[in-house]
């Protein structure tokens, strides 16, 4: 779809946030540069949400789904600016039907989620976490020398990285990788007939990577990418992270590969659905020694948040102009 795109009206122009919890109440939002009146709303259900977008010109939003739904019932809307990256829960056939512009932001993440990354594997090779609660356990205490080897300790250096996924995130984190003289590879596309002199075989990554690392988006494609069968092939008991999406990894398979010895560990930022419901296999593991559970926060550094939030006001305010940048 292509789009004429001129300066917005100088009338103020509603603009509706959605989910504003989803940013820190102490963040700062940078001005927006044009006539407007901003009503914030901390959550939105989806039947809320269609309520309050009636009279929006502009839709900032997180989470919250744009349908076709919500579109039907906002005839003025001209925008919606993501205060993400990802886009699965917008439409965006229906906006391009609606003739609704979308922006999203892009590279504010290049430091916090490789290095939240980089923390998990740490944490989980050097068994930082059992050693920590054994401690508390009074097990320091109840040893005869100045040390005991409870948990297995393994350097990052000589090992080999898998990385799945790579786009800026997964570059950023195999220059930190090669920097601690880990090994990098990167993954072909699953079921690639052909394999990048730059990549190797998904099923070959998987055989000889000791840390696999996710970074490629959720598409319909990429659904459960790592399932029974996967954890299957990994012959080196590998480390798994994911700090991506959920729904790459097929969750009773994960627990079951863990409870089961198939992989060494696993370092987990997302879930499907967010926050996890009661019955989410993986809360039944918190007690593993292998197995460190994060609540999406891998994006969440304060230098990244803010970076985040001043490009999202940067979209719109170009948008208004007539400048519309990082358009989906």
């Amino acid at each position: 779809m292509t789009y004429l795109f001129l300066p917005m009206t100088s009338t103020s122009l509603n603009v509706v946030f959605l989910d504003r919890a989803t940013l820190p109440e102490s963040l700062g939002l940078a001005t927006l540069e044009f006539p407007h009146q901003l009503t914030l709303y901390e959550h939105s259900s989806p039947s809320e949400a269609l309520q309050r977008v009636v009279d929006a010109d502009i839709v900032i939003t997180n989470k919250v789904p744009i349908t076709a739904e919500l579109l039907e019932q906002a005839p003025k809307l001209k925008l919606v600016a993501v205060a993400a990256t990802g886009i699965n829960m917008i439409d965006l056939e229906a906006c391009a039907a609606h003739q609704v512009a979308v922006s999203n932001v892009r590279d504010y993440a290049g430091n916090t989620v490789p290095e939240h990354v980089l923390a998990l594997i740490f944490a989980l090779r050097r068994s930082l976490l059992p050693y920590h609660r054994s401690i508390a356990a009074g097990r320091w205490q109840e040893a005869n020398q100045f040390c005991y080897f409870d948990y297995p300790i393994q350097d990052l250096a000589g090992s080999t990285l898998g990385i799945i996924g790579a786009g800026s995130l997964g570059q950023s984190l195999a220059t930190l990788a090669k920097a601690l003289g880990m090994n990098v590879i990167f993954s072909a596309r699953k079921g690639a007939s052909t394999v990048p002199n730059d990549r190797v075989a998904f099923e070959e990554l998987l055989r000889t990577a000791d840390i696999i690392s996710l970074h490629c988006p959720l598409t319909a494609d990429t659904t459960n990418l790592i399932g029974a069968p996967e954890f299957a092939h990994m012959q080196r008991r590998p480390l798994l992270i994911n700090t991506a999406r959920g729904g790459l990894i097929d969750e009773h398979a994960l627990a079951h590969a863990l409870q089961t010895g198939q992989i060494a560990g696993a370092g987990i930022d997302v879930t499907t659905p967010e926050p996890p419901q009661a019955d989410n296999p993986l809360l039944q593991l918190m007690d593993l020694p292998n197995f460190i559970f994060t609540p999406h926060v891998a994006w969440a550094s304060r230098e990244a948040i803010q970076a985040l939030a001043d490009q999202l006001i940067a979209n719109i305010n170009a948008f208004v102009r007539g400048e519309p940048r990082n358009l989906v």
